[in-house]
């Protein structure tokens, strides 16, 4: 949903590409219902059996076997009754809704101004705008491993535009009437929230 900002020509770790890993793999799910590759990749989740937060590895654990049951048809349609709908989905995933109470308000206005000044910009054709749920979690990966900022102003990006709002989306897309495989989806990205809030040094 968002182009990239010009790379740092630097070296990225691996616990730094499995982060940015992360919120690419929450920003292709949000943005749509997965297709029969990515379910297949979902299938094979292995979690690390010696890690130790207990939360993300059954929410992986959970993730594999929500794909393992799913089919592309069935996601596209409990895709659409989420986030689409005739009129409205039962879910609005915009930060602008979370934090102001309406689409296209002071939150996308700030996001936009803090996207121009890392120099990342919307890839033309898409429609939907910067402060949809998918793009800013597309976003945080771009930062990590793309944009070379340091943690401390990776910790200002996530406090001002991630953890306000994406913690409480993630909680209503777990208890949403019409999620399936999408509560899977939301266990992982709350506890992949919690986790961040925790390495970037940030309270709960």
């Amino acid at each position: 949903m968002t182009g990239t900002a010009p790379r740092n020509g630097g070296y990225i770790d691996s616990g730094e590409q499995m982060r940015a890993d992360v919120y690419r793999l929450l920003g292709v799910l949000l943005a749509g219902p997965p297709d029969a590759a990515l379910l297949d990749l979902l299938r094979g989740i292995e979690p690390d059996a010696a890690e130790e937060d207990g939360a993300m590895t059954g929410a992986w654990r959970s993730l594999r076997a929500a794909a393992e049951r799913a089919d592309p048809a069935s996601l596209e349609e409990e895709y659409f009754n989420l986030f689409i709908g005739l009129g409205r989905g039962e879910l609005v995933p915009y930060a602008s809704y979370y934090l102001n109470g309406f689409l296209m308000e002071k939150a996308l206005a700030e996001l936009r101004g803090e996207l121009a000044g890392l120099g990342i910009r919307r890839r033309e054709g898409v429609a939907e705008p910067e402060d949809h749920v998918a793009a800013v979690c597309e976003v945080m990966g771009v930062i990590i491993s793309d944009s070379g900022l340091q943690l401390d102003n990776q910790s200002q990006f996530f406090k001002n535009f991630v953890d306000s709002w994406v913690g409480l989306f993630f909680a209503d897309l777990g208890t949403a009437e019409k999620a399936d495989f999408y509560r899977a989806v939301a266990s992982l990205g709350a506890a992949f929230v919690a986790v961040e809030r925790q390495y970037l040094s940030l309270p709960a």
